[in-house]
């Protein structure tokens, strides 16, 4: 590689991180600590259950259409800045929302998701096509994701919003921030411009037919099968670890993604030597010892348990979820990336998510107390 070409791919990969790292600072920065938030003003666990439901919606409603758009409409970077600064403004008015009554809060937070979850798919596609090598430039891009995250969980914990809804301002803020970045990144134009609209451009059937491939197939079962639990994880880990007894519980929640950081810049050398495959079945057996910890100490409420549920995120992540994006772009050819990629959202984040029973999560029935909906809500300050 020329010193020209040289320097431009390390000013693009620069330009990806960035925005990777805005993409999960804004998502951490009140994902974690809704639940928290939401307890500190005596919702009912049912309440909080409903909240955190919206992420699966919003999972199942945009990102098919979404990812059609950007395939055969509008650069994706485009796209991106459009739903970043309206999801920015709705969680930027959600303290408002929630001061005049709850179910405005859950139209504020739906709105941001369903701006935001497209955008975990669209930011995949828009970073694969200036790649040269997927899998040795992925990673180490991706890893600015976590960088953000942790980044996001220590200014909240810090500033002492755990429980205050500033953790919003934050995070809408940084959306808006992101939108607008998003204008300057490399120029992503729609590989399908130009292909007549139809019935099975609407419904996303082009990444559907992936699931001819018998690997596909199994690939996308076990991804819905192992994020079902994920309801239960997104909506009460953060009110879990602060009954376990941890204070700062955006920060040690945080620990997960240092373990990420690791495991991310460990994965091209782990593509050389167990390949897709193996790294998807490592990174399911790990989910499995994660939540058997979380169960195991849920009784007695036994840290070191819940401390070591957190930090095996990084491998339980990395690979298998880092990993299945890589292998959903492989997989799919240059015309139905965006689509494929919100297809895997839809059914890791929208349909796995969405098919848990709410009133049977495991924390909210042995940990979270059953609080009857006091309203109006005491002030958080």
């Amino acid at each position: 590689m020329s010193e020209p070409a040289l320097a431009q791919h390390t000013a693009i990969g620069a330009r990806l991180s960035i925005m990777m790292f805005l993409e999960f600072f804004l998502w951490g920065a009140w994902y974690v600590t809704m639940g928290p938030y939401l307890a500190s003003l005596k919702m009912a666990g049912s309440y909080i259950g409903w909240a955190y439901s919206l992420g699966p919606i919003a999972a199942i409603v945009s990102p098919f259409f979404l990812g059609m758009v950007a395939d055969r409409f509008f650069a994706t970077e485009r796209v991106l800045a459009t739903m970043h600064l309206i999801g920015g403004v709705a969680l930027l008015a959600a303290p408002f929302a929630m001061r005049q009554h709850p179910s405005l809060f859950l139209a504020a937070v739906l709105l941001h998701m369903l701006c935001y979850m497209p955008t975990l798919g669209l930011t995949n596609t828009l970073a694969f096509h200036n790649m040269t090598n997927q899998e040795k430039q992925f990673p180490l891009i991706r890893v600015w994701g976590t960088i953000g995250w942790i980044a996001a969980n220590w200014v909240i914990s810090k500033a002492q919003f755990d429980t205050d809804a500033n953790m919003f301002y934050v995070a809408g803020g940084s959306a808006i921030l992101l939108g607008v970045y998003s204008f300057t990144l490399p120029h992503t134009p729609p590989p399908a411009r130009g292909k007549a609209f139809n019935i099975r451009d609407a419904l996303g059937l082009d990444a559907l037919s992936l699931l001819k491939e018998g690997s596909f197939f199994v690939f996308v079962l076990c991804s819905f099968l192992i994020c079902i639990p994920l309801a239960a994880y997104y909506s009460f880990a953060g009110q879990f670890v602060g009954e376990v007894g941890f204070r700062e519980i955006a920060s040690t929640m945080s620990f997960g993604q240092m373990s990420e950081i690791f495991f991310m810049l460990v994965m091209p050398l782990c593509f050389a030597r167990l390949g897709v495959k193996y790294m998807l079945l490592i990174g399911m057996l790990a989910w499995v010892v994660r939540y058997g910890l979380f169960s195991a100490a849920a009784d007695d409420l036994v840290r070191w348990m819940v401390l070591g549920g957190i930090i095996l995120h990084g491998i339980c992540y990395d690979f298998f979820f880092v990993t299945g994006f890589i292998y959903v772009d492989k997989k799919a050819n240059k015309n139905i990336r965006g689509a494929a990629q919100g297809f895997l959202v839809l059914v890791t984040q929208g349909l796995a998510c969405s098919s848990a029973p709410r009133r049977r999560v495991c924390w909210s029935t042995t940990i979270a107390p059953r609080i009857p909906l006091n309203w109006p809500p005491r002030s958080p300050h």
